[in-house]
């Protein structure tokens, strides 16, 4: 039974109608819809309500366009969330992503989950679009950590806070990397991840 079954009346058409209001950039989208994706699959896993947990990740990010600094992002986006009346548990949990440990501690698997799939996504992202067929199905745990070496590959994505965030989930590395590929894999199109036909040598 979920422990966040309440959304205020709120659905996935209200999130992506406030998303799309603040966030123009389709690169930043598709990063909100890849962390949705990650966000339902560990809800389905796991029993819990998925389009609760898939909400949060699709408005984590809601905000960063407009205040992208870590002293705006994502505490600016939070009194706009109360004011068009999204629950506090999920204002907490995107809170919760941002860097603000000590003001809002990740407390529930929830906000755990969050923390975990968010940087993951952007680097399955990254390396699916390196490899000739640019499908994310394509991708494994392995290639992912072989490029986590690469100092120089995707450098904005901090490689020991994915794998902590992975630490604190309570899940084996190379099994959260694929379940996130899978999560990502499930809506390769709408991430335009699903790839372009390679012709054989």
């Amino acid at each position: 039974m979920s422990a966040y079954p309440d959304l205020n009346g709120k659905t996935r058409d209200d999130a992506w109608n406030l998303l799309t209001e603040w966030v123009k950039s389709e690169s930043l989208r598709k990063h909100c819809l890849a962390v949705e994706a990650a966000m339902r699959w560990y809800a389905r896993q796991g029993g819990e309500d998925v389009e609760a947990w898939g909400m949060v990740g699709l408005l984590h990010d809601f905000d960063f366009e407009q205040h992208p600094t870590l002293d705006q992002h994502p505490i600016e986006g939070a009194p706009v969330l109360r004011e068009a009346g999204y629950p506090e548990w999920l204002v907490r949990a995107i809170l919760s992503h941002g860097d603000l440990e000590e003001t809002y501690p990740r407390e529930s698997q929830l906000e755990k989950t969050l923390h975990a799939v968010d940087e993951l996504t952007g680097f399955v992202s990254a390396v699916a679009l390196v490899r000739p067929s640019k499908a994310v199905a394509d991708v494994k745990p392995s290639s992912v950590k072989k490029k986590m070496k690469d100092r120089g590959f995707a450098a904005a994505i901090n490689r020991d806070e994915m794998v902590e965030a992975a630490k604190a989930l309570g899940v084996e590395f190379d099994a959260h990397v694929a379940a996130v590929i899978a999560a990502m894999t499930e809506n390769a199109e709408v991430l335009g991840l699903q790839g372009v036909a390679v012709e054989a040598s």
